[in-house]
């Protein structure tokens, strides 16, 4: 396909136009999201049995403050993550494909810097019903570290390395 009116080679050699970016953007974005959803759908599910457990009245306060805040946590996640879904129908045939691009993408990081925090946390509390407290602490801070690496640090490096190393 030639560069004809509206078609460009973009910053990834690409040879299509602003609207097909778009699309593979767009198209990109919801398969992340489909794998995403069910996780935070399986989390979510997961912490919502819990009060119905037979322990659950065992719990003290720390414990149950931190489980609260868990569900709170998740909540928001599948809210931000869901969030394109709906900003989607409003915005279909308006034309408006970068502006939802573009605000899917951040919702979506939100989401996944939510779900880092409900991932830890939920480390966290196991660690500290079944263990002790320290044990709890430890093992959420060391999954949170491990999640920031796997998700924020390797990227940030890869992305550094590709503008210097070609394929």
């Amino acid at each position: 396909m030639g560069q004809g009116k509206g078609e460009s080679v973009g910053t990834d050699g690409r040879d299509e136009s602003r609207e097909q970016r778009m699309d593979r953007n767009w198209n990109e974005l919801l398969q992340e999201l489909r794998v995403t959803q069910t996780g935070i759908q399986i989390l979510t599910g997961f912490l919502l049995t819990i009060p119905f457990s037979a322990r659950f009245s065992d719990l003290d306060d720390h414990q149950r403050t931190v489980y609260l805040v868990l569900v709170l946590l998740a909540a928001l996640a599948t809210g931000l993550v869901v969030a394109p879904v709906s900003l989607h129908r409003i915005l279909f045939r308006r034309h408006r494909k970068v502006e939802l691009v573009t605000v899917a993408d951040r919702l979506a990081r939100a989401g996944l810097a939510v779900l880092s925090l409900v991932i830890s946390g939920c480390v966290m509390f196991m660690f500290d019903v079944v263990v002790g407290r320290a044990a709890g602490w430890w093992a959420g801070g060391a999954t949170l570290a491990m999640i920031t690496v796997l998700w924020l640090v390797v990227p940030l490096r890869l992305t550094q390395g590709a503008s210097r190393v070609g394929p």
